[in-house]
């Protein structure tokens, strides 16, 4: 799947059919699009990786992204929580007063659906997917009145680009920062999403998973909710 060349196409679009811009403003959209197109092809990009990030978050707690391909599966970890989508079912695990309980739905189709859309457990604690990161990016880069600075650092030993982003309108978070690094990978945030407060920088990358990355936590109760279970 690709986000920049749609998004391009749309802002080029704005810039052209809004009769009331000077040039220069239209020279600021063009460039704004230009930086989410990057950082969101590398966003993109990543899906095609095999890794495990290790996040942390606020207050200390940990969170683990992982990914790996043929078959494509994806698992996010965080605090008291666990949500893994492979060819055969997406998994949603949760533990409370010392029991883990997962249940089993059918996988996401296409089979290589983003897994984004079912971590919605995960911003209520802490971590944010990465294709939320690239739709703020694209509500800022279609807003005129957003302010976005770039700047490049380090995180976990690798190289990373960051946008800091203000004023954006009608968008999950209004303000926030964001780092992706070389590979694509999320290398930090910081903001409010969706009235959740996000702080997450990368301590960890490897571009290999766990062979327990995508299993369900030992002990846990299953509840198959998948159609034919038993």
């Amino acid at each position: 799947m690709s986000f920049a060349r749609p998004l391009l196409a749309l802002v080029v679009v704005t810039v052209l059919t809004g009769g009331c811009q000077s040039m220069d403003d239209a020279g600021q959209v063009i460039d704004r699009a230009s930086l989410v197109n990057d950082l969101a092809s590398r966003l993109d990009g990543s899906g095609e990786l095999t890794y495990s990030a290790d996040y942390q978050l606020t207050g200390g707690r940990a969170a683990t992204i992982a990914q790996a391909q043929q078959p494509l599966r994806s698992a996010y970890v965080y605090p008291n929580g666990k949500v893994t989508v492979t060819a055969e079912a997406t998994t949603e695990c949760h533990t409370a007063s010392g029991g883990t309980t997962c249940t089993m739905t059918a996988p996401p189709t296409p089979a290589n659906k983003p897994a984004v859309t079912l971590f919605e457990n995960a911003g209520a604690q802490g971590l944010v997917a990465p294709t939320v990161v690239i739709g703020l990016l694209t509500a800022a880069a279609l807003d005129t009145d957003a302010i976005i600075e770039q700047s490049d650092t380090t995180v976990a030993g690798r190289h990373a680009t960051c946008v800091e982003v203000e004023r954006v309108q009608n968008a999950a978070a209004s303000k926030f920062n964001a780092c992706i690094t070389t590979e694509g990978v999320l290398g930090s945030f910081a903001g409010v999403v969706n009235g959740s407060a996000v702080d997450i920088a990368l301590t960890r990358y490897r571009d290999a998973v766990d062979a327990d990355a995508f299993a369900v936590p030992t002990g846990a109760t299953i509840v198959d909710q998948r159609a034919g279970a038993k």
